[in-house]
C-alpha cells in the first residue's frame, strides 16, 4: 500500500497528460497510468485551438508545438471530379498584443501527446504504460486503487480521463445522457496518397456514395482520411477497403492511398455526464462530454477541463477548502453544454466555416461562485509597472501562482509565495485591486482587503 501519492489519472490522451504536467509543476505528487502498452498513434484531433495555446504557453509547451504545426490550408470541396467550392475554414488573422495566438492550428494528435510527455519527464513525471486500473474503493479520507500490475494505491483523489467509454464513470453509475446517431458512422485514418497535393484540404462529395476528405497532416508526409460511412455497414479497416471507398467518392485518376498507418471507426456521439464529481473521484474531457468532430472542440475543452481541475486540486491538498472543488462541475459543465451545441449545430448544418465562436477565448465563468465582479479570461498585451520596467501579461501569469494587480501597494493578505503582486501604471480594472486565478482568468475586482482577504480564504 503506498501512501505517498496524492492524485491517480487515469488515460494518458491531452487530458490527462495536461493534467499531469499542471500538477507535477505544482509539485503536487501524481501518477498517471494508462491501460495501452505504449502511446497512441493517430492525428485524431488534430485543430489547437487559441485558448488551448494560452494553454499551452502557461504549461511550457506552446514552442514545441508550433515547431510542428502549420495554419489549416485552403479547403477544396468537389462533387465527384468537378471543383465546387474553395475556401478556408479559418480567417486569416495575424496576432495582436491581447490574442498572440489567433487562429486555429493543425497539429497531429500523437504529436500533441508527444510534447506533454516531453514536458512532464522534464518535470520529474512519467507515464506509466500498460498499467490498467482495474478497480477502486472510495471513503472519506481518499481512494484505494487497484492497478493491473497487482499494486494496491492510495491516494487522495482519482481523476478519470479514460475517454468517451470511461469504465470510472461507469463504475460509479454516472449517466451520460444525449444521443448516439447510430445511423452516422465514419472511418477516420492516417494514410498515405500518391498523386496529391497538399496545399489543400480536399473534401469530395458523391451523391448516393457519401463524403471522403483527406487533411495533410503539418509536418509529416500522411494524410488524415475521414469518410461517412453507409448505414450499416461496417467495412474492414485495410488499405483496399480505404481505397475502395476513395475511389468511388473522388473519380480520380492518377491519385492513390497506398499505406494506412492507423485508423478507427466511430460514431457520432453528443453526450455529456450528469456529473462531473462523485466524492474525491473526478471525470474530465471525453469521460465527461464527447462531441462530433465538426469545429474541433473534443479535445480542447478537455486541455481546459484539466486546467480548470489542477489549480483547484493543488490548493486544497495545501489546506484550502474542499468546497473549492465543487466549482469545477459548476464551471466547466455550463462550458461543455454550450461547446456541446456549438459542435452538433455545426454537424447537422454540414458547415466548414470556423469563427470566434469555436476559438474558445470568449469563454468565461461569470456568474459563478469564484468570479467576483469577473470571471472573464485575461487577455496579454503590454503592461508598464510602477518601478519603471515593462513586462507582458501573458508572461507575469505564466506559472502556478496567482497574480494581483494593483493600484498602490499590496495588502499584507496577498503577500505570499502563491501570490505575486504587481502595481501597473495603468491598473487592470482601472482604481482597484485585481485577483488573477492560476488559469487566467480574473477571479475578484474589488477596492476592498477585506473583501480580497475572504477571497484568497476561498482558494
Amino acid at each position: 500500500m503506498n501512501e505517498k501519492t496524492d492524485v491517480l489519472i487515469v488515460g494518458a490522451g491531452p487530458t490527462g497528460l495536461t493534467l499531469a504536467v499542471d500538477l507535477a509543476r505544482r509539485g503536487v505528487a501524481c501518477r498517471i497510468v494508462d491501460q495501452a502498452p505504449e502511446p497512441a498513434g493517430g492525428s485524431k484531433g488534430k485543430g489547437l485551438q487559441p485558448r488551448t495555446q494560452e494553454v499551452f504557453d502557461d504549461l511550457g509547451v506552446i514552442d514545441r508545438i508550433l515547431t510542428g504545426a502549420t495554419p489549416y490550408p485552403p479547403l477544396r470541396v468537389r462533387l465527384g471530379r468537378m471543383p465546387v467550392w474553395q475556401a478556408r475554414m479559418h480567417k486569416p488573422a495575424l496576432a495582436t498584443d491581447a490574442v498572440p495566438y489567433p487562429t486555429v492550428i493543425m497539429h497531429p494528435q500523437w504529436r500533441t501527446e508527444a510534447a506533454l510527455r516531453e514536458r512532464l519527464a522534464e518535470l520529474g513525471g512519467k507515464v506509466e504504460q500498460g498499467t490498467a486500473l482495474t478497480g477502486f474503493e472510495q471513503d472519506t479520507d481518499g481512494v484505494t486503487a487497484r492497478l493491473g500490475t497487482g499494486e494496491i494505491l492510495r491516494v487522495r483523489y482519482l481523476v478519470a480521463a479514460d475517454g468517451g467509454r470511461s469504465p470510472v464513470r461507469k463504475a460509479l453509475g454516472i449517466g451520460f445522457t444525449g444521443e448516439t446517431r447510430e445511423e452516422e458512422r465514419m472511418a477516420l485514418g492516417d494514410v498515405r496518397v500518391e498523386g496529391l497535393g497538399r496545399d489543400h484540404i480536399h473534401v469530395w462529395v458523391r451523391p448516393g456514395k457519401g463524403m471522403v476528405a483527406l487533411y495533410p497532416m503539418a509536418g509529416t508526409d500522411t494524410f488524415q482520411l475521414l469518410a461517412s460511412l453507409k448505414p450499416g455497414v461496417v467495412p474492414e479497416q485495410t488499405l483496399s477497403a480505404y481505397q475502395r471507398i476513395f475511389a468511388e467518392r473522388s473519380m480520380l485518376r492518377g491519385v492513390r492511398l497506398t499505406e494506412v498507418l492507423w485508423s478507427s471507426l466511430y460514431r457520432v456521439n453528443i453526450r455529456l455526464a450528469d456529473r462531473y464529481r462523485s466524492g474525491r473521484v473526478f471525470l474530465a474531457g471525453d469521460a465527461v462530454h464527447v462531441h462530433p468532430p465538426e469545429g474541433g472542440q473534443g479535445l480542447n475543452t478537455g486541455v481546459q477541463d484539466a486546467y480548470n481541475l489542477g489549480w483547484k486540486l493543488a490548493r486544497v491538498l495545501a489546506g484550502a477548502p474542499e468546497a473549492l472543488l465543487d466549482t469545477y462541475e459548476e464551471e466547466r459543465r455550463p462550458v461543455a453544454a454550450r461547446v456541446l451545441g456549438l459542435s452538433a449545430d455545426l454537424h447537422d448544418k454540414k458547415s466548414y466555416k470556423r469563427d470566434e465562436e469555436t476559438y474558445q477565448l470568449s469563454l468565461s465563468y461569470r456568474g459563478g461562485s469564484l468570479a467576483r465582479r469577473g470571471g472573464e479570461r485575461v487577455p496579454d498585451g503590454p503592461l508598464r509597472l510602477a518601478d519603471g520596467t515593462r513586462a507582458r501579461m501573458f508572461d507575469l501569469l505564466r506559472g502556478p501562482h496567482f497574480t494581483l494587480l494593483s493600484s498602490g501597494p499590496a495588502p499584507r493578505v496577498a503577500r505570499g509565495p502563491e501570490v505575486r503582486a504587481y502595481e501597473p501604471v495603468e491598473p487592470y480594472g482601472g482604481e482597484r485591486r485585481t485577483l488573477i486565478r492560476p488559469d487566467g482568468y480574473v477571479g475578484i475586482s474589488t477596492s476592498s482587503a477585506d473583501e480580497l482577504a475572504a477571497y484568497l480564504a476561498m482558494v
